[in-house]
C-alpha cells in the first residue's frame, strides 16, 4: 500500500495520474498547503524539503516501508516497481529521463513562475509577468517541436516524462499562454486528458481545491516568510 501525501497541485497530479495508471492501491493523505500542513514536524520527516508529493510505500525494497520526496524520483520509483511507463531498452530509457528532467529544471519551475507572477503576486511587476510569460511560451514552443516528431514526448510510447509534463499545461491561460496556437501540443494534452486514469488522477482532492483569492494567512503559507523560517 502506497500512503501518498498529497495537494490537487500539478506536482500531486503526477503521482495521482501514476498510481492511476498503474493500478497500485493507495490512501490520500492531504497535505493542505495553504493551511500550512507542510511545515508539520511529521510531515518534515518524510519530506524535509516542506512539499508535496510524497509517499510512503509499506512494501518498499527488502519489503520494508520506505518513504520518498520529490515527484520525479517518485514517478522513476514507481515506474521502477511496477514495470510500467518506463522502457527497459538503455536508448529509450535515458530518453525518458531527459524529458523528465526538462520537466523537473524548466517546465514546473519556470511555469510555476509564470503563474505566480501573472495571477498571485500581490504587485504587477511588469518585467517579471514578460519575463516568464515570454519563457513559458518559449517552453511550449519546445514541446512543440518535439511533438511534431513524436507522438509522445521522449518516444512513440505514452511514459512518465508525459505524466509528468501534462499537469503543468493544465493551466495555460494563467501562464501566458494560448495552447491553441501550438498544436502539436494541444494534440498531445488533449489525448492525455481523455486517459481514464487521468481523467481519476486530477479528480483527485479536486473538491477541496477552490479558486478565488485567498486569505493572509494561505498567502504567508504558500508564499510569505514562513517558508523561510527554520526549522
Amino acid at each position: 500500500m502506497i500512503d501518498l501525501y498529497t495537494w490537487p497541485t500539478p506536482n500531486g497530479h503526477k503521482i495521482h495520474i501514476m498510481l492511476e495508471e498503474t493500478g497500485l492501491p493507495y490512501t490520500v493523505r492531504a497535505i493542505d498547503i495553504g493551511a500550512g500542513d507542510q511545515f508539520a514536524p511529521d510531515f518534515l520527516k518524510i519530506s524535509p524539503n516542506n512539499k508535496i508529493p510524497a509517499i510512503v510505500d509499506s512494501d518498499g525494497p527488502g519489503g520494508r516501508p520506505y518513504s520518498m520526496f520529490e515527484s520525479g524520483a517518485i514517478l522513476m520509483y514507481l515506474a521502477e516497481k511496477t514495470g510500467k511507463l518506463m522502457p527497459q531498452e538503455t536508448r529509450a530509457r535515458y530518453d525518458v529521463v531527459q524529458w523528465l528532467m526538462f520537466q523537473m529544471g524548466s517546465v514546473g519551475p519556470m511555469l510555476g513562475q509564470a503563474h505566480h507572477f501573472l495571477i498571485y503576486a500581490p504587485q504587477k511587476i511588469p518585467y517579471a509577468i514578460e519575463r516568464y510569460s515570454k519563457e513559458a511560451n518559449r517552453i511550449y514552443g519546445v514541446i512543440e517541436r518535439r511533438l511534431r516528431e513524436s507522438k509522445y514526448l521522449a518516444c512513440d510510447e505514452y511514459t512518465i516524462a508525459d505524466i509528468a509534463t501534462f499537469p503543468w499545461l493544465r493551466s495555460s491561460k494563467n501562464q501566458g499562454v494560448e495552447i491553441e496556437e501550438y498544436p502539436h501540443v494541444k494534440r498531445w494534452f488533449d489525448g492525455i486528458a481523455a486517459r481514464p486514469a487521468v481523467v481519476r488522477g486530477v479528480a483527485v482532492l479536486a473538491e477541496r481545491r477552490r479558486s478565488g483569492p485567498r486569505s493572509k494567512e494561505e498567502m504567508e503559507n504558500l508564499f510569505g516568510a514562513k517558508q523561510y523560517q527554520a526549522r
